[in-house]
Formats: structure tokens, C-alpha cells, sequence
């Protein structure tokens, strides 16, 4: 059996891979943002009780003659609904999201433009989190697949990606010997479709500069899960309308932001039932949030 760390190897492998086609070209534009996000009716799967979250994030997003990249992380830190292992506190979540785009326009010289789209890429990248509940996610996921680039104000992204995913869980026995919640504790899911989309559309209402953004990602189900239950289609979408606070109050475009946002979540993770069949708590979110964005 191939062990996490050799899973955590190919990642890093894949990920300077994908940063070769960047390295000696200089960035055309860039956007780096420091983001904070709060709500208070998020849920976890099995856990039938809204929890209470606040988020911090980082994200970087460049250009360069041939393609882009796109990183962004998330610290999660959760209320005492969504406890850490062994209790006393909430729950820490750290999660890496990295997407390299290649222009295949660009770097063939050649116009991929058809209707609204603008141009064909070829996006690859990877997904890392890690959670220190009794649960202990550890996700690793790696994405490849075509995406079209609208031509919009800002920008909107469609792709089709297929996506492999490695995790793992780390329940234990409630009694010596007794009912093995993780019979598999390191899982391999099968290789999965996932539809997704990403959009950042700024507009104007009367006098008030305004930004539409967020994505959707439709995840087709990826096998068993370490119970050996089916896993369902997973759909999660983040969305915010956001107000471009600091070219109202000092000139300044893409500055801060502040606005409002929703998550969408169903079947988290894939989850749907127990192996007995019946459904669990906890596996759909519905959350509106509150955002800020400080770019520089």
C-alpha cells in the first residue's frame, strides 16, 4: 500500500510541474488579498448542530504570457459545536487550494475564440486540507482538465476537470474491541468528473461600484468512502456580492471590499448515509456570511 507520505511527494511533484511553464517570465498583473469571512449556520457532516465559524484567507492570483496561477488558504476555526480532538475548544481547519492555467492560445499562437469564449486553457492543480478533529481529515486531491475562458468584464471560468482524491479517518472504537467506525482508515477514492466554475464580475448600481464572485464546483461521486457507504454527487458553491468600500471612500479601486456572501453545500465530502442507510446529519449547508477583502 502506498503510504500518505508518498501521496504528499507526487503532490509537491505535480505542483512544481505545473509552475514550470511560469518560471522565467515576469507577471503581467497580479492580485494578492488578505480575506476574513463569518457565519454562523454552517454544518459537519454527522453533527446535526449549526456551527459557528470564522475564516481567515490568503490569495494570491497572477498572470504571465502564457497562463496564470491562482493559490488561496484558508484557516478555519470553528466553535465549540464543531469540536477539536479530545474537546475544550473548537476545531482548526487549514485548506490549500492551488490551480495552474496554461493558454493554449497564447502559447500556440493560435485563436481558440468561439462565441462568448475568449480562450481555451488547460488547468491543473491540487487540493490539501487537514483538521485536528477526532475525524482527522487529511484530503489530498489532484484536478487536470480543459477550461474556457469567457470574455466578460472581470472574468468567468468553466472547466472540466477529472479529479483523484486521497484522505483518510481517524475514529476510533468507542470500546476496546468493539464497532470499528473507520474500517479503512487510509482511502483511495476512485478517480472523480468535477464541473466547475469560477467568476469575478465588477458592475455599478447607480453610483455604488459592486463585485459579483465566487464558484461552483459539482463533484461526481468518487467511489466508496472508508466505510465502505457509495459516495453521492457533491455540489458546493461560495458566492458573495461585494462592495468596493475603498474606491467610494478614498479613490482607490480593489482596495477593501465588504460585503455579504451564501454557501451552498450539499452532500458534503460525498456523505449521504451511515452503512446502516440511514442518512446522516449534518451533510448540506446553507450559511450566509459576512466578507471583507483587503488587496495589496
Amino acid at each position: 500500500m502506498t503510504r500518505p507520505d508518498q501521496h504528499l511527494k507526487a503532490l509537491t511533484a505535480t505542483c512544481l510541474l505545473a509552475a514550470l511553464p511560469a518560471v522565467g517570465h515576469a507577471a503581467t498583473w497580479s492580485d494578492t488579498y488578505l480575506g476574513y469571512r463569518y457565519g454562523t449556520e454552517f454544518r459537519e457532516p454527522t453533527n446535526s448542530r449549526d456551527v459557528e465559524k470564522h475564516v481567515l484567507q490568503f490569495t494570491h492570483a497572477s498572470g504571465y504570457s502564457a497562463g496564470q496561477n491562482f493559490v488561496s488558504l484558508d484557516m478555519l476555526q470553528s466553535d465549540k459545536t464543531d469540536p477539536a480532538s479530545g474537546g475544550g475548544s473548537g476545531a482548526t481547519e487549514f485548506y490549500l487550494t492551488y490551480r495552474h492555467q496554461v493558454h493554449l492560445g497564447k502559447v500556440l499562437d493560435k485563436s481558440f475564440a468561439f462565441g462568448p469564449v475568449k480562450e481555451l486553457a488547460v488547468t491543473a492543480g491540487f487540493d490539501l486540507n487537514s483538521k485536528n478533529t477526532a475525524f482527522s481529515p487529511r484530503k489530498r486531491l489532484l484536478v487536470l482538465g480543459p477550461t474556457l475562458k469567457f470574455d466578460v468584464p472581470g472574468f468567468l471560468d468553466l472547466s472540466l476537470l477529472v479529479g483523484k482524491e486521497w484522505n483518510r479517518c481517524g475514529l476510533e472504537p468507542a470500546t476496546p474491541g468493539g464497532f470499528d467506525p473507520c474500517p479503512k482508515t487510509e482511502v483511495s477514492f476512485d478517480p472523480q468528473w468535477i464541473l466547475s466554475a469560477a467568476w469575478g464580475i465588477p458592475f455599478n448600481a447607480a453610483s455604488v461600484p459592486l463585485k459579483f464572485q465566487g464558484f461552483i464546483n459539482i463533484n461526481g461521486e468518487k467511489g466508496r468512502d472508508y466505510a465502505g457507504v457509495k459516495t453521492r454527487t457533491e455540489t458546493l458553491m461560495r458566492a458573495s456580492l461585494m462592495v468596493d468600500v475603498g474606491q467610494m471612500a478614498w479613490g482607490k479601486k480593489n482596495t477593501f471590499l465588504m460585503g455579504v456572501g451564501y454557501e451552498y453545500w450539499r452532500n458534503k465530502f460525498g456523505n449521504h448515509a451511515y452503512a446502516n442507510g440511514v442518512e446522516k446529519a449534518g451533510i448540506d449547508t446553507n450559511a450566509p456570511t459576512f466578507q471583507m477583502e483587503w488587496h495589496f
